[in-house]
């Protein structure tokens, strides 16, 4: 009896050792890979908000000056990031992320860059549930549908434009699908209304690092 208690004793010490052993080995991989991983997301989004303003058009560091945007014109009252763009230290342009609310199957992840005078310079899906074959041509990686917003203008709220063409709009509507294509245009247009009506009540934002 005595000596199982050891033989247990001995295994459970053993065990108690691996365990402190991997987990210590768990941290210490981490640490090294936790900049690599954050360098790489950096790069990605870097690249992503190139897509939608052109890099030409601003001097500063755009992804340092990010601001979080509560307002139901961007398709939702959850927080969303706002990159702001600087010319000579003047605002000229942001790189908003938005939510179509409306998509076929569920919300489509939107990120916007548009100036302040209604002006689109580029738009890019970050995120969807649409139907394969259908819904999910406005991915860059399916179709160029999307570019077709870049130089676009908002007038105003009533501009009849921004609309699919089945409804007297100028986009495209899908073969099958035009539920996707009009969320997707609707809350494009709602997003660069909010950056025509906003520009002065961004720098009163919280930054994103405040918002952790």
């Amino acid at each position: 009896m005595m000596s199982m208690l050891k033989t247990m004793r001995k295994h459970g010490v053993t065990l108690a050792v691996f365990a402190a052993f991997a987990t210590g080995l768990t941290a210490v991989v981490n640490a090294l890979t936790e900049p690599t991983i954050a360098h790489q997301a950096a790069l990605q989004q870097k690249t992503l908000l190139d897509q939608v303003l052109p890099p030409t058009l601003y001097d500063n560091e755009m992804q340092s000056e990010c601001y979080i945007v509560t307002d139901s014109m961007l398709g939702n009252t959850l927080p969303h990031r706002l990159y702001l763009a600087r010319k000579s230290n003047e605002p000229i342009a942001a790189a908003v992320e938005s939510t179509a609310p409306d998509g076929y199957s569920g919300a489509i992840q939107l990120l916007v860059g548009a100036d302040f005078e209604g002006n689109v310079l580029g738009v890019r899906v970050t995120a969807h549930h649409e139907t394969p074959g259908l819904g999910d041509k406005i991915d860059l990686r399916l179709s160029d549908w999307i570019t077709r917003f870049s130089g676009q203008r908002v007038e105003n709220e009533s501009d009849p434009r921004w609309a699919v063409k089945k409804e007297g709009g100028m986009f495209d509507q899908f073969t099958g699908a035009t539920i996707t294509p009009r969320a997707v245009v609707k809350e494009v247009k709602q997003t660069a209304l909010y950056l025509m009506k906003n520009q002065q009540q961004i720098a009163k934002l919280p930054r994103c690092q405040e918002a952790g």
